[in-house]
Protein backbone atom coordinates (compact mmCIF):
# COMPACT_ATOMS: atom_id res chain seq x y z
CA UNK A 1 0.00 0.00 0.00
CA UNK A 2 0.83 3.71 -0.45
CA UNK A 3 1.43 6.06 2.30
CA UNK A 4 -0.25 9.05 1.84
CA UNK A 5 0.65 10.72 5.27
CA UNK A 6 0.78 10.54 8.52
CA UNK A 7 -0.69 11.41 12.00
CA UNK A 8 0.50 11.59 15.33
CA UNK A 9 -1.16 9.21 18.21
CA UNK A 10 -2.56 12.53 19.39
CA UNK A 11 -4.06 13.40 16.46
CA UNK A 12 -5.82 10.26 16.01
CA UNK A 13 -7.30 10.28 19.33
CA UNK A 14 -8.55 13.71 18.27
CA UNK A 15 -9.93 12.26 15.36
CA UNK A 16 -11.57 9.29 16.97
CA UNK A 17 -13.24 11.88 19.49
CA UNK A 18 -14.41 14.14 17.02
CA UNK A 19 -16.18 11.04 14.78
CA UNK A 20 -17.98 9.65 18.20
CA UNK A 21 -18.82 12.61 19.33
CA UNK A 22 -20.67 13.32 15.91
CA UNK A 23 -22.45 10.31 16.70
CA UNK A 24 -23.18 10.96 19.91
CA UNK A 25 -21.18 8.47 20.57
CA UNK A 26 -17.96 8.38 22.64
CA UNK A 27 -14.27 6.42 22.86
CA UNK A 28 -12.34 6.68 25.74
CA UNK A 29 -9.94 4.12 28.37
CA UNK A 30 -13.26 3.18 29.90
CA UNK A 31 -15.05 2.55 26.67
CA UNK A 32 -11.90 1.74 24.18
CA UNK A 33 -13.42 0.90 20.90
CA UNK A 34 -15.57 2.59 18.32
CA UNK A 35 -17.31 0.86 15.39
CA UNK A 36 -19.66 2.77 13.37
CA UNK A 37 -20.39 4.49 10.30
CA UNK A 38 -19.01 7.83 8.73
CA UNK A 39 -22.14 9.89 8.68
CA UNK A 40 -20.69 11.97 5.34
CA UNK A 41 -20.57 8.62 3.18
CA UNK A 42 -21.07 5.64 5.04
CA UNK A 43 -17.57 4.15 5.02
CA UNK A 44 -17.15 2.07 7.90
CA UNK A 45 -15.10 3.73 10.95
CA UNK A 46 -13.45 0.99 13.37
CA UNK A 47 -11.10 2.75 16.00
CA UNK A 48 -8.99 0.94 19.14
CA UNK A 49 -7.47 3.03 21.74
CA UNK A 50 -5.24 1.69 24.68
CA UNK A 51 -5.33 -0.10 26.56
CA UNK A 52 -6.69 -2.48 24.01
CA UNK A 53 -3.67 -1.55 22.15
CA UNK A 54 -0.45 0.11 22.09
CA UNK A 55 -1.15 3.06 20.98
CA UNK A 56 -4.46 5.00 19.16
CA UNK A 57 -5.59 2.85 16.06
CA UNK A 58 -8.33 2.93 13.76
CA UNK A 59 -8.83 1.68 10.09
CA UNK A 60 -11.30 3.09 7.41
CA UNK A 61 -13.31 0.67 4.87
CA UNK A 62 -14.75 2.79 2.11
CA UNK A 63 -17.85 1.72 1.05
CA UNK A 64 -18.16 1.21 -3.05
CA UNK A 65 -19.27 4.10 -4.90
CA UNK A 66 -20.27 1.71 -7.89
CA UNK A 67 -22.03 -1.82 -8.33
CA UNK A 68 -19.86 -4.00 -10.37
CA UNK A 69 -21.91 -6.69 -12.36
CA UNK A 70 -21.19 -9.93 -13.31
CA UNK A 71 -19.91 -9.34 -16.75
CA UNK A 72 -17.30 -7.05 -15.02
CA UNK A 73 -15.98 -9.87 -13.02
CA UNK A 74 -15.73 -12.25 -16.24
CA UNK A 75 -14.10 -8.81 -17.96
CA UNK A 76 -12.22 -8.45 -15.04
CA UNK A 77 -11.47 -12.24 -15.35
CA UNK A 78 -12.43 -12.65 -11.72
CA UNK A 79 -14.87 -14.77 -12.88
CA UNK A 80 -15.49 -17.33 -16.20
CA UNK A 81 -18.08 -17.01 -18.36
CA UNK A 82 -19.08 -20.72 -16.81
CA UNK A 83 -19.05 -19.22 -13.32
CA UNK A 84 -21.67 -16.51 -14.51
CA UNK A 85 -23.93 -18.55 -16.07
CA UNK A 86 -23.61 -20.83 -13.09
CA UNK A 87 -24.49 -17.64 -10.47
CA UNK A 88 -26.95 -16.25 -13.23
CA UNK A 89 -28.57 -19.70 -13.20
CA UNK A 90 -28.79 -19.66 -9.77
CA UNK A 91 -30.79 -16.11 -9.57
CA UNK A 92 -33.52 -17.34 -11.68
CA UNK A 93 -34.05 -21.11 -9.97
CA UNK A 94 -33.96 -19.16 -6.52
CA UNK A 95 -31.45 -21.00 -5.07
CA UNK A 96 -29.68 -20.08 -2.18
CA UNK A 97 -26.37 -18.47 -2.13
CA UNK A 98 -23.51 -18.75 0.30
CA UNK A 99 -20.48 -16.31 -0.60
CA UNK A 100 -17.52 -17.62 1.13
CA UNK A 101 -13.75 -16.23 1.49
CA UNK A 102 -11.31 -14.54 3.70
CA UNK A 103 -11.35 -10.97 4.83
CA UNK A 104 -10.61 -8.82 2.37
CA UNK A 105 -11.61 -10.96 -0.56
CA UNK A 106 -14.38 -9.06 -2.11
CA UNK A 107 -17.36 -10.90 -0.72
CA UNK A 108 -19.59 -7.92 -0.31
CA UNK A 109 -19.19 -6.46 -3.66
CA UNK A 110 -19.56 -10.16 -5.62
CA UNK A 111 -22.81 -10.25 -3.09
CA UNK A 112 -23.44 -6.66 -4.71
CA UNK A 113 -23.26 -8.36 -7.80
CA UNK A 114 -25.74 -11.10 -7.48
CA UNK A 115 -28.29 -8.43 -6.27
CA UNK A 116 -28.00 -6.54 -9.18
CA UNK A 117 -28.44 -9.34 -11.29
CA UNK A 118 -31.73 -10.52 -9.19
CA UNK A 119 -33.00 -7.08 -9.88
CA UNK A 120 -32.52 -6.97 -12.88
CA UNK A 121 -33.88 -10.33 -13.65
CA UNK A 122 -36.64 -10.78 -10.93
CA UNK A 123 -38.45 -7.86 -11.02
CA UNK A 124 -40.97 -8.70 -9.35
CA UNK A 125 -39.35 -9.92 -6.67
CA UNK A 126 -39.65 -8.44 -2.63
CA UNK A 127 -35.79 -8.66 -0.89
CA UNK A 128 -35.77 -8.28 2.13
CA UNK A 129 -31.93 -7.02 3.21
CA UNK A 130 -30.30 -7.32 6.72
CA UNK A 131 -27.13 -6.14 8.11
CA UNK A 132 -25.22 -4.90 11.00
CA UNK A 133 -23.43 -2.03 8.92
CA UNK A 134 -24.90 -0.54 5.78
CA UNK A 135 -22.78 -2.54 2.90
CA UNK A 136 -24.81 -4.43 0.78
CA UNK A 137 -26.51 -1.61 -2.25
CA UNK A 138 -29.82 -2.56 -3.78
CA UNK A 139 -31.42 -0.40 -7.15
CA UNK A 140 -35.13 -2.47 -6.82
CA UNK A 141 -38.02 -0.29 -5.92
CA UNK A 142 -39.67 -3.37 -3.72
CA UNK A 143 -36.87 -3.84 -1.13
CA UNK A 144 -36.71 -3.13 2.64
CA UNK A 145 -33.53 -2.72 4.41
CA UNK A 146 -33.22 -3.59 8.03
CA UNK A 147 -29.87 -2.96 10.28
CA UNK A 148 -29.06 -4.57 13.93
CA UNK A 149 -27.98 -2.51 16.69
CA UNK A 150 -26.77 -3.23 20.48
CA UNK A 151 -30.16 -3.61 21.27
CA UNK A 152 -31.84 -5.35 18.45
CA UNK A 153 -30.09 -8.74 17.43
CA UNK A 154 -29.95 -9.96 14.02
CA UNK A 155 -32.15 -13.15 15.25
CA UNK A 156 -34.55 -10.44 15.91
CA UNK A 157 -34.29 -8.65 12.79
CA UNK A 158 -35.07 -12.05 10.53
CA UNK A 159 -37.67 -12.74 13.05
CA UNK A 160 -39.18 -9.70 11.85
CA UNK A 161 -38.22 -10.56 8.08
CA UNK A 162 -40.57 -13.25 8.26
CA UNK A 163 -43.41 -10.47 8.61
CA UNK A 164 -42.50 -8.37 5.91
CA UNK A 165 -43.65 -11.05 2.98
CA UNK A 166 -40.12 -11.42 1.58
CA UNK A 167 -39.24 -13.18 -1.63
CA UNK A 168 -35.77 -13.40 -1.07
CA UNK A 169 -34.22 -12.63 2.63
CA UNK A 170 -30.39 -11.38 2.18
CA UNK A 171 -27.61 -11.05 4.96
CA UNK A 172 -25.15 -9.17 4.72
CA UNK A 173 -22.70 -11.30 7.00
CA UNK A 174 -23.33 -14.37 9.17
CA UNK A 175 -21.27 -14.16 12.31
CA UNK A 176 -23.34 -15.14 14.93
CA UNK A 177 -26.42 -17.86 16.19
CA UNK A 178 -28.37 -15.98 13.84
CA UNK A 179 -27.01 -18.88 11.23
CA UNK A 180 -29.77 -20.94 12.51
CA UNK A 181 -32.89 -18.60 11.91
CA UNK A 182 -31.26 -17.60 8.53
CA UNK A 183 -31.10 -21.23 7.68
CA UNK A 184 -34.67 -22.05 8.87
CA UNK A 185 -36.51 -18.84 6.90
CA UNK A 186 -34.38 -20.11 3.58
CA UNK A 187 -35.60 -23.74 4.08
CA UNK A 188 -39.38 -22.39 4.91
CA UNK A 189 -40.55 -20.88 2.09
CA UNK A 190 -38.41 -18.39 1.55
CA UNK A 191 -35.86 -19.84 -1.18
CA UNK A 192 -33.36 -17.90 -3.39
CA UNK A 193 -31.25 -15.72 -0.33
CA UNK A 194 -28.05 -14.82 -0.08
CA UNK A 195 -25.64 -14.17 2.64
CA UNK A 196 -21.78 -13.86 2.89
CA UNK A 197 -19.51 -16.05 5.57
CA UNK A 198 -16.00 -15.68 6.46
CA UNK A 199 -14.20 -18.87 6.33
CA UNK A 200 -11.18 -21.33 4.81
CA UNK A 201 -12.09 -23.00 1.35
CA UNK A 202 -13.27 -26.54 1.32
CA UNK A 203 -14.70 -28.26 4.38
CA UNK A 204 -13.84 -25.57 6.66
CA UNK A 205 -16.69 -23.78 5.13
CA UNK A 206 -19.07 -26.44 6.84
CA UNK A 207 -17.19 -26.48 10.11
CA UNK A 208 -17.82 -22.93 10.44
CA UNK A 209 -20.91 -22.62 9.67
CA UNK A 210 -21.83 -25.39 11.90
CA UNK A 211 -19.93 -23.30 14.72
CA UNK A 212 -21.68 -20.53 13.63
CA UNK A 213 -25.65 -22.82 14.54
CA UNK A 214 -23.99 -24.30 17.27
CA UNK A 215 -24.09 -20.85 18.95
CA UNK A 216 -27.82 -21.27 18.99
CA UNK A 217 -28.66 -25.02 19.65
CA UNK A 218 -26.57 -27.87 20.81
CA UNK A 219 -28.42 -30.13 18.22
CA UNK A 220 -26.70 -32.01 15.52
CA UNK A 221 -27.93 -29.89 12.40
CA UNK A 222 -25.93 -30.81 9.84
CA UNK A 223 -28.87 -32.46 7.44
CA UNK A 224 -30.57 -29.10 8.07
CA UNK A 225 -27.65 -27.14 6.79
CA UNK A 226 -27.25 -29.32 3.40
CA UNK A 227 -31.25 -28.65 3.42
CA UNK A 228 -30.91 -24.92 3.19
CA UNK A 229 -27.80 -24.57 0.96
CA UNK A 230 -27.73 -25.04 -2.31
CA UNK A 231 -25.06 -22.55 -4.15
CA UNK A 232 -21.20 -22.14 -2.32
CA UNK A 233 -19.15 -19.49 -4.08
CA UNK A 234 -15.88 -19.18 -2.88
CA UNK A 235 -13.90 -16.24 -3.35
CA UNK A 236 -9.99 -15.57 -2.72
CA UNK A 237 -6.64 -13.61 -3.43
CA UNK A 238 -5.01 -15.05 -5.67
CA UNK A 239 -1.13 -13.49 -6.75
CA UNK A 240 -2.35 -10.00 -5.51
CA UNK A 241 -5.52 -10.53 -7.27
CA UNK A 242 -9.39 -11.50 -6.67
CA UNK A 243 -10.86 -14.53 -8.55
CA UNK A 244 -13.59 -17.39 -7.91
CA UNK A 245 -12.18 -20.18 -6.99
CA UNK A 246 -14.97 -22.32 -7.00
CA UNK A 247 -18.88 -22.61 -7.22
CA UNK A 248 -20.35 -26.20 -5.97
CA UNK A 249 -23.47 -27.24 -4.95
CA UNK A 250 -24.59 -28.97 -1.97
CA UNK A 251 -26.82 -31.91 -2.40
CA UNK A 252 -26.97 -33.33 0.69
CA UNK A 253 -25.30 -34.93 3.77
CA UNK A 254 -24.87 -38.35 4.11
CA UNK A 255 -24.59 -38.86 7.97
CA UNK A 256 -20.88 -38.55 7.94
CA UNK A 257 -19.94 -35.78 5.33
CA UNK A 258 -21.78 -32.86 3.17
CA UNK A 259 -22.15 -34.21 -0.39
CA UNK A 260 -20.85 -31.42 -2.90
CA UNK A 261 -20.82 -31.68 -6.47
CA UNK A 262 -18.40 -28.80 -8.40
CA UNK A 263 -20.01 -26.79 -11.04
CA UNK A 264 -18.79 -24.23 -13.04
CA UNK A 265 -15.17 -25.35 -13.41
CA UNK A 266 -12.19 -24.32 -11.18
CA UNK A 267 -10.44 -20.57 -11.71
CA UNK A 268 -7.25 -21.16 -13.04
Amino acid sequence: DEEIGRMSAIQAESLMGTVASTLKDEINAKNPSLDCELPFDGSRFSALLPPLVDAPMFCIRKKAIMVFTLADYVQARIMTEAQRAVIEMSVVEKDNILIVGGTGTGKTTLANAVINHITEECLNDRLVILEDTRELQCTSKNVGKLRSSETVSMTKLLKKTLRLNPDRIIVGEVRDGAALDMLDAWNTGHPGGIATLHANPGRSIFTRLERLVSLATQSPMQGFIADALDIVIYIEKFAGKRRIKEIFRVTGHDGQKYLTEAIGGVHV
